[in-house]
């Protein structure tokens, strides 16, 4: 294993987060394609909780928030849909440190929670698939949200995540949530808005609204050809909404 912890790590204070190089302590690694760095994840358990809380990440992916909550010291409930990112969480966390929180890793469809009780979650970090653009489970998984093409399909079932997620946080805490765009039929496509304003919708008010920039995406120089060839713009941002319950 690499370093336990990062180097000269800072909190990040404006709306705008860039990291051009991913963190490389601990277990992290970035062969779980899309999962988020885990410099975000670190602001975010920092910023909005604090040491024993019950966090709760409902698409843990490849493990990225439970490696941090084991580090910075927060019990975590982590679920995800797909075993396969259950088995990448359960190996992620084989390392020893200073902290042993109660991390929590379970097979579940985060539209339903309810082996969770109504506010009882301190925070909520949760970084859903952008639609079908990267297929977890090619179809093998029928309740996998990677599968769903249709934009409003796709937020339709998001916002049940999100009523969810707002019945188990605690009032006054936080919820937070990365999301990026697309485009359909070479038009520019707010999906990350729309899925803002599910989360509104069920109830939740909005923090921040933070802008992260995009490094290292897939295929970016067979794109960059592409941009130029067709005139359109490589979307490099993703929106990082924080929601709060009042």
């Amino acid at each position: 294993m690499k370093k336990i912890n990062p180097e000269n790590f800072e909190l990040e204070c404006t709306t705008v987060w860039s990291f051009a190089r991913r963190g490389n302590w601990a277990t992290h690694n970035s062969k779980y394609r899309g999962n988020w760095a885990p410099e975000v994840v670190r602001n975010l358990i920092l910023r909005y909780s604090k040491e024993g809380d019950y966090l709760l990440d409902p698409m843990v992916g490849g493990g990225t928030t439970a490696i941090e909550c084991k580090l910075l010291n927060r019990n975590l409930l982590a679920f995800d849909i797909n075993p396969n990112a259950i088995e990448l969480t359960k190996k992620a966390l084989e390392f020893e440190c200073s902290y042993n929180p109660k991390i929590e890793i379970g097979l579940n469809d985060s539209r339903n929670l309810s082996s969770i009780k109504d506010s009882s979650i301190d925070f909520i970090l949760i970084h859903p698939p952008y639609t079908d653009i990267i297929k977890y489970s090619d179809k093998k998984i029928k309740d996998d949200l990677s599968n769903i093409h249709d934009l409003d399909k796709f937020c339709d079932e998001i916002e049940k995540v999100a009523s969810e997620l707002f019945r188990v946080l605690k009032k006054d805490k936080y919820c937070a949530i990365l999301i990026g765009d697309t485009r359909r039929n070479k038009m520019y496509q707010p999906l990350a808005y729309k899925v803002m304003e599910r989360f509104l919708k069920v109830g939740f008010v909005l923090k921040e609204d933070i802008i992260k920039h995009q490094h290292n995406c897939k295929a970016t120089g067979f794109w960059v050809n592409k941009s130029k060839e067709y005139n359109f713009l490589l979307i490099m941002h993703e929106h990082l909404f924080v929601f709060k319950k009042v």
